[in-house]
């Protein structure tokens, strides 16, 4: 067996190239997803924010600045990630629920 069927049996058995697609594809989702958070939803929230600049609100304690609208925009930006792969697999796995009746 040469190193070149080794490496084979290697992308095969662990599914390699279908990983770096799923990685390419969430890349790209992730610029969607944080777009429509910045284009769409903070919008909305920066007319409820009294100065309307909410990415860059933030919170000093002595000497250190924390920088709370970022960190709340990243957190809408994973939470609508996490909600979006939760109904694809939840989907997914009831369409091989279904195709195994």
């Amino acid at each position: 067996m040469g190193i070149s069927s080794e490496f084979r049996a290697f992308l095969q058995k662990y599914q390699v190239l279908g990983l770096a697609i799923a990685f390419v594809i969430g890349a790209a989702s992730t610029k969607l997803i944080s777009a429509t958070v910045n284009d769409l939803i903070m919008p909305v929230v920066a007319v409820l924010v009294p100065n309307g600049d909410w990415r860059a609100a933030t919170w000093n304690a002595g000497p250190v600045k924390f920088l709370v609208g970022d960190f709340l925009g990243n957190v809408i930006d994973f939470l609508i990630v996490a909600i979006v792969i939760f109904l694809l697999v939840k989907y997914t796995m009831r369409q091989d629920a279904t195709a195994k009746r």
